[in-house]
């Protein structure tokens, strides 16, 4: 088996960092800026600005500061140490030396939908978490393959700017409810709801889903595939991992929100309907993943 170029794959991981860095930059005060317009709406005048402002610091530190305890409390993930899963630990800790990265903090969900994340807001406060579904389902060398995907998330600093983009969209879609209120675009005097404020709020829901597709290119789900791959010495692995997951959660779907499906190696609503939901594919097609990890055009599903 060829052994990974750790060296490759750290600077690989810096420079894709650095640019998710900016990304991330922009989009924080692209979320401010729009939290200061909203003060102005309510409260025309600097007053209104100034209470935007403040809405604005508090949101956009909180996705900066706590973005990994939201996410983990909203998969009722808990704390696991070495003595409870000691080949979880040991997996982890052989990826992450190979990999230049610390040690993350490791996490159990008790989903039975097999899926995996990673969260925090630097390598330095990363947290990678598995479903009780994962380790149920997959086979030894394909959680360490999927957790090697986790861990290349983190090397590409992919956690952040993940959990900034869910938090652009779920600001921008609090501003549309905030719209059907207003006098100027929402309810009038009445309390009836207004044309125009329906309107806006019609079209602040697809540039949301927009704003998180551009923040959550598909390339990012590509990038961490290829540096998983790397990272192991072959890509078959996570490939046979990826579709074993995918068949499964068609046949287990989850309640999950959809502003946090980004942060999965694969959508965890896959077995849903959901509205809209083209405009919020955050994940390439599973195919063409595996299409690219094995060099073949198409892949044979995994019984």
């Amino acid at each position: 088996m060829r052994q990974p170029d750790g060296a490759a794959v750290s600077r690989t991981a810096t420079d894709r960092g650095m640019a998710n860095r900016v990304k991330t930059v922009v989009l924080l005060s692209a979320l401010g800026g729009l939290l200061v317009w909203v003060g102005s709406l309510i409260a025309p005048g600097p007053g209104g600005a100034t209470l935007g402002l403040a809405l604005g610091l508090l949101v956009v530190g909180g996705s900066y500061w706590y973005s990994d305890r939201l996410a983990l409390r909203a998969a009722r993930a808990r704390a696991v140490s070495r003595a409870e899963a000691p080949g979880y630990h040991r997996i982890v800790e052989d990826l992450a030396a190979r990999a230049g990265l610390p040690m993350p903090r490791l996490y159990i969900s008790p989903s039975p939908q097999p899926n995996a994340f990673a969260t925090g807001r630097d390598p330095q406060h990363a947290a990678v978490c598995v479903t009780e579904g994962l380790l149920r389902v997959l086979e030894p060398d394909e959680v360490r393959a999927v957790l090697a995907h986790e861990l290349a998330h983190v090397g590409n600093r992919d956690i952040l700017l993940t959990s900034v983009a869910a938090a652009i969209a779920t600001g921008i879609s609090w501003l549309a409810n905030v719209a059907l209120w207003l006098p100027l675009f929402g309810s009038d005097e009445d309390g009836h709801a207004n044309p125009l404020g329906l309107l806006v709020a019609a079209l602040l829901a697809p540039i949301a889903a927009t704003l998180l597709q551009l923040a959550l290119s598909r390339n990012r789900e590509f990038e961490a595939d290829r540096a998983g791959a790397a990272l192991l010495g072959e890509g078959h692995t996570l490939a046979r991992a990826l579709q074993r997951i995918e068949a499964t959660a068609r046949r287990v779907p989850v309640n999950v929100d959809p502003a946090q499906t980004s942060a999965y190696i694969v959508n965890p609503l896959t077995g849903r309907r959901v509205t809209f939901a083209s405009l919020f594919a955050t994940h390439p097609p599973t195919q063409e993943r595996v299409a690219r990890l094995v060099g073949v055009r198409h892949g044979s599903p995994v019984r």
